[in-house]
């Protein structure tokens, strides 16, 4: 049996600072560099990304693995169309090539679902065109995907099955590609193509409400298990939606694979209806961030112990923000907040303490190179490192991070992680490396909407989720969309 391997993923926002170009899949934060190729297998292997749990599943069965290329960038803007087609390139390349060298059984993908290129909306829809073009009608593919994907009937018609994480914070990526490879094996042994039926929702839901730890997100994915543990249901898929994009293929959606048409029918509907019916439940925000800041400062002083977790969700880059937004920053400075904030994506601030060094004061204009906004701070130099690490969380164990030359800095008792290429906090070692253990802290605030519960939320006392200036709006029903399809509404009706 011979299967390629390949993945591209990125997850844009419409409306994000800046694009994502050729060099942001060079140097990602918390996961490799793009990788061609012979190296593509060991630079993956000890990750948390679905490929890894891919191999898991092929390698012992002695499946004749051909690796194409992979990458990731961090959520920004849509990818330019130089960087789209430079990745596709090498990877339908590298595709024709393994067919010049034989036949192949089939095709894994690992990608994210809701990438969006300058020239194609769709962009995994074209992508999975051009693999169906190249391997031909027969080939199996499948593919894992992020469950924020904006799943399309383009990523349907052409993949055999699509297969998204479980869980929101995303601690089942290896999961989800090991149950694509399965699945890959089992359509090759089948012989033919599973039915479909892929349905679409019609309002979607603010990432604050869409964490699978807790409810309303928790009882859909019950129910969606309850549903797919039926007769003859091969994978029923849901996908979350990224409520950043903007084309008319946008939203949460179902995918399902099955047996027999029927099957695949009844149940997309049954989990659509369970859905449409609970669309109150996922109306929700986020507190002011005076407020949060005030409650936590509050709460530090009252109960200490356990630290107080600020999330400052509208500058997430998990969802597109850059980082450097400094909303939150000066509230915790106001209230002389005893908090450790990571962090502050500010390359040239960084170079600017780096040059200072451990222990002197330096007057500059931090952050806010994104939106123009940055604060005129007088900081020590706490400490200095070069934002090299291991992430060890249940989401991202294993992965490399290289954020660039980084700085600990202490503006009254506020510190602040400032590093030079932007990660989303979602892993204690962010702050390890920077020799501050989080479960000692009075207060942790961290950029990031949901995937920092993963690691932090077992060590607070308390999770306060906070609504600073930023492009991840906690409310994206007010950005100004303009190519929705008709009919899909921006937030949830109360």
């Amino acid at each position: 049996m011979r299967i390629a391997i390949g993945g591209f993923l990125h997850e844009s926002h419409s409306f994000a600072p800046r694009p994502t170009n050729w060099a942001d899949f060079q140097s990602p934060g918390g996961f490799p560099a793009f990788v061609r190729g012979a190296g593509l297998f060991d630079a993956l292997r000890p990750t948390s990304a679905p490929s890894a749990g891919a191999l898991s599943v092929a390698e012992p069965r002695g499946v004749d693995l051909v690796p194409l290329s992979w990458c990731f960038a961090n959520p920004a803007g849509p990818v330019t169309e130089e960087a789209f087609e430079r990745v596709a390139g090498c990877l339908i390349g590298d595709l024709v090539t393994a067919l010049e060298a034989g036949p192949l059984d089939g095709v894994y993908l690992d990608l994210h679902g809701a990438m969006m290129a300058e020239h194609f909306p769709d962009a995994e829809g074209e992508l999975l065109r051009r693999v169906r073009a190249v391997v031909g009608p027969d080939v199996p593919i499948t593919a894992s995907l992020d469950p924020h994907a904006n799943v399309t009937g383009l990523m349907v018609e052409k993949a055999d099955a699509l297969v998204p994480f479980r869980t929101y914070p995303h601690v089942d990526m290896k999961a989800a590609g090991a149950r694509a490879m399965e699945l890959l094996i089992a359509r090759i042994g089948r012989g033919s193509p599973w039915p479909r039926a892929f349905r679409q929702l019609d309002y979607w839901t603010p990432l604050t409400m869409q964490c699978t730890m807790v409810s309303p997100m928790a009882d859909v994915l019950a129910e969606r298990a309850r549903l797919a543990a039926g007769n003859g249901v091969v994978e029923l898929g849901f996908c979350f939606g990224f409520p950043y994009a903007d084309f008319a293929g946008c939203g949460m959606a179902i995918s399902c694979y099955a047996e027999d048409q029927q099957t695949a029918e009844i149940a997309a509907d049954q989990l659509k209806a369970w859905l449409d019916t609970h669309e109150a439940d996922f109306a929700g925000g986020a507190l002011p961030a005076a407020e949060g800041v005030a409650r936590a400062v509050a709460a530090a002083a009252t109960n200490p112990g356990k630290p107080i977790v600020l999330a400052d969700t509208q500058d997430n880059p998990g969802g597109g923000g850059h980082g450097d937004t400094t909303g939150l920053l000066a509230e915790l400075i106001r209230q002389d907040a005893p908090a450790v904030l990571g962090m502050i994506n500010d390359a040239e601030s960084a170079a600017a303490f780096h040059a200072a060094g451990e222990g002197a004061d330096v007057t500059l204009k931090l952050g806010g190179k994104s939106d123009g906004a940055p604060i005129e701070v007088t900081a020590k130099v706490l400490r200095l490192t070069d934002g090299r690490f291991t992430c060890t969380g249940p989401m991202s164990a294993g992965n490399p991070a290289d954020l660039g030359p980084s700085a600990v800095i202490g503006i009254g008792l506020v510190r602040v992680i400032v590093v030079s290429r932007k990660m989303q906090a979602h892993d204690q070692a962010l702050f390890r490396h920077a020799g501050i253990e989080p479960a000692e802290q009075k207060i942790l605030a961290l950029k990031s909407s949901v995937h920092f519960r993963a690691d932090f939320q077992p060590i607070a006392q308390e999770v306060i989720v906070v609504a600073a200036p930023g492009p991840v709006l906690a409310d994206p029903s007010s950005l100004p969309f303009s190519h929705l399809r008709p009919g899909l509404r921006t937030r949830p009706q109360a």
